[in-house]
């Protein structure tokens, strides 16, 4: 049977940098609570999919800050502690509830240290404790697209440099290279958020900026994802022509142009990419599909409010440990009844078999109203699965065999998806995010209105130590480059997301000004005459070892942008006039 559309998971991983900056209930705890109940298991799920010879497909976007953490052996070390810890506590719940008699209880706390052993002989054993290099594998088997991000998830739009916006995607970039060994073809923009070409005022005069994907172009980056409304909001603005050439693995090409056609103004749809604004035959955009979205995220009638899955919010008091299911959405915590395994797992096979007759439903109707193929791009996080929805990666292994097999549904990754099907139309895309109102508002709204003319401060100083130090060496060398690295620490989208929702406010707000504190200082150091007494050089070693990410950083990179002739663009939101989202 003909395949009549192509469709692909988009799985978003990231967690700020947390190694050495608290346990619990904030900070490195974090890391291991998603190794243990997310990322080891949909990597066991995704390697027994291919020792069964399933031919499976996945997009997994892993943030250079996720990766270095992921890599870290202190991360490790710490990990193994975590996980035998959380097995012990679980045993102790089998002697309390049997000592109570609690004959139900003891059975459902039996299954928590087999569970935690299982993760960890998995950690160790069959990945050798290298995640990282776990998901290496299944790229280079060609399963698995992965791609990179902005090196700390910082929010792109409302840097105020250029250099910044660079810095960023280029130390990402280089980070993602050196860990999974070959350049990606796919990035998310962290939060989603997407800025197109401005004029602003640099120094007084008035420049363009270019777009987000400018930037991703020169990065030699080819695909990057979208919030629905993004893609419908926007309008199409004519085709793409030149020589544009879809191969697996990249895309060649000779320079594209626009031709406007009748179609100008129409708005765009999710189930097609589309070159964007400024790089049109360069760099593809796939928006997120409405409806599969809410099946998963919908929280009338998405999958993970199933009575019978377990309740993610009530914990045994003493343990931690979950015991209990959701049962229904309007009853309390105290209310909620016990797990019932054998029950999870039938839903998950109905709900794995509904979504996917509901993917090729969907790109069934396409085909036959447009007769053209048709894209689906579903995009989650990824810690969705197994740690906040229980019997997530489940689901999503069931879902991929199933697509796997289908007859009606090409199965590919994001980038083998524009090889395959390269755009021919040329996308505006309006400024957005996948936050609140589709805006900035989640980063930038009262609450968090201070932190910004802090971060432009501190990017405007590091461009005036790459003028003032251009070909640094030896001890002034590593403190611009751990100068650059307190810089994108301090940028971190999770800083004003965490004061926004209020799920870590006051742990954001130290975070932010610890790393502020250190950029500060250690700029102060760069920039001295004198040489480092003592004192200075202990500093500048234990942050070296502290705010270790990105061994490979050149501070170089920070160097200004800003309407700079013979620089690929960049962006500087905010310079223009106030940030306003």
């Amino acid at each position: 049977m003909a395949k009549t559309g192509a469709f692909t998971f988009v799985l978003h991983s990231h967690l700020p940098y947390a190694r050495r900056a608290g346990m619990w209930p904030h900070g490195e705890e974090w890391v291991h609570e998603a190794i243990a109940e997310t990322y080891v298991p949909l990597l066991n799920a995704l390697y027994d999919l291919s020792e069964e010879g399933v031919p499976w497909a996945l997009t997994v976007g892993l943030t250079p800050i996720l990766a270095e953490q992921l890599a870290d052996p202190l991360i490790g070390e710490h990990f193994r502690t975590y996980a035998a810890e959380r097995a012990s506590w679980a045993a102790a719940d089998v002697d309390r509830f049997e000592a109570a008699g609690e004959s139900e209880l003891r059975d459902l706390a039996r299954r928590e240290p087999h569970w935690y052993a299982r993760i960890l002989s998995s950690f160790t054993d069959r990945f050798g404790g290298d995640l990282v290099g776990a998901f290496r594998a299944l790229q280079d088997a060609g399963n698995l697209d992965i791609a990179t991000s902005a090196a700390t998830h910082g929010y792109l739009p409302l840097l105020s440099r250029d250099s910044s916006v660079h810095g960023q995607l280029h130390t990402g970039v280089r980070a993602s290279t050196r860990h999974f060994g070959r350049s990606p073809q796919s990035v998310w923009l962290p939060e989603n958020a997407y800025r197109p070409a401005r004029e602003a005022t640099n120094h007084g005069v008035v420049v363009h900026r270019p777009g987000l994907e400018s930037f991703l172009a020169e990065e030699r980056l080819r695909v990057f994802f979208s919030e629905t409304l993004t893609v419908e909001d926007g309008a199409v603005v004519g085709k793409a022509i030149g020589d544009v050439i879809g191969v697996y693995g990249g895309l060649r090409r000779t320079p594209a142009r626009i031709e406007p056609g009748a179609e100008v103004g129409e708005p765009g749809t999710t189930y097609q990419p589309y070159w964007v604004g400024d790089a049109p035959g360069e760099v593809a955009v796939l928006a997120r599909n409405n409806r599969t979205g809410l099946q998963v995220w919908s929280a009338a009638y998405g999958y993970p409010g199933d009575g019978a899955y377990r309740e993610f919010h009530k914990k045994d008091t003493n343990s931690g440990m979950r015991y209990w299911r959701v049962g229904g959405r309007d009853l309390g915590l105290g209310d909620k009844p016990l797990y019932e395994p054998a029950i999870a797992q039938e839903r998950v096979r109905s709900h794995a078999d509904h979504y996917v007759h509901l993917v090729e439903e969907l790109l069934g109707t396409y085909h036959a109203e447009h007769g053209r193929t048709g894209v689906i791009s579903a995009a989650y996080d990824t810690e969705l699965f197994g740690h906040w929805w229980a019997e997530g990666i489940d689901w999503l292994q069931g879902v991929l065999r199933g697509l796997a097999h289908s007859e009606t549904v090409e199965f590919a990754n994001a980038a083998r998806i524009i090889a395959l099907h390269p755009p021919d139309q040329v996308l505006n895309l309006p400024e957005s995010s996948w936050g609140n109102n589709g805006d900035h508002s989640t980063w930038l709204n009262d609450e968090t209105a201070w932190m910004w003319p802090l971060i432009h401060g501190a990017e405007r100083r590091m461009e005036e130590l790459v003028a003032a130090h251009p070909r640094a060496g030896g001890e002034r060398e590593r403190l611009l480059n751990q100068t650059a690295r307190e810089l994108l620490l301090l940028q971190s989208s999770d800083w004003p997301f965490l004061i926004t929702t209020g799920q870590a406010k006051e742990y954001a707000i130290e975070r932010f000004q610890t790393h502020l504190e250190r950029f500060e200082r250690l700029a102060r150091l760069a920039d001295a005459a004198e040489p480092l007494n003592e004192e200075q050089r202990a500093f500048l070693a234990e942050m070296e070892e502290r705010d270790n990410p990105f061994p490979a950083i050149n501070y170089r990179d920070w160097a200004e942008r800003q309407g700079i002739a013979n620089v690929a663009p960049v962006g500087e939101p905010g310079a223009a006039g106030p940030l306003n989202p």
